[in-house]
């Protein structure tokens, strides 16, 4: 039986879905560090725009009736490598203590808006 296939809606006028529901397991669009209500990055460096674009996360699970506890795996896409312990900081914060979710961490050039910092979730119900 080939699972149903739902999608939670994008705040933003772009041709993409925040997230979209595969059976038990939601895989979601990159978020970047924008503001809730906004199309612009937090002011704050990686730290903040990695805190954001993770609470942007939280916010396309909860309203797809999942949560971070139940992230699996996360991609993260770097501007500058050099970036990288700053945002891990970051990312160790947002999750606690652990475990944390299975994880790429890249360098990638030319990011929208020249955000620092773009993660991509998969996550189950």
């Amino acid at each position: 039986m080939e699972p149903t296939l739902e999608h939670v809606p994008s705040t933003l006028p772009l041709p993409f879905s925040a997230a979209v529901r595969a059976g038990s397991v939601l895989y979601l669009s990159g978020q970047l560090g924008i503001g809730v209500g906004s199309s612009k990055l937090v002011q704050g460096g990686i730290a903040s725009e990695t805190r954001q674009a993770l609470e942007n996360i939280e916010g396309v699970l909860l309203e797809a009736g999942s949560s971070k506890e139940k992230i699996v795996r996360c991609e993260v896409f770097l501007s500058d490598f050099a970036d990288f312990m700053a945002m891990n900081e970051a990312y160790k914060s947002f999750f606690g203590p652990g475990p944390y979710p299975a994880r790429t961490a890249v360098a990638v050039a030319g990011m929208a808006l020249n955000a620092k910092i773009e993660i991509q979730a998969t996550a189950i119900l």
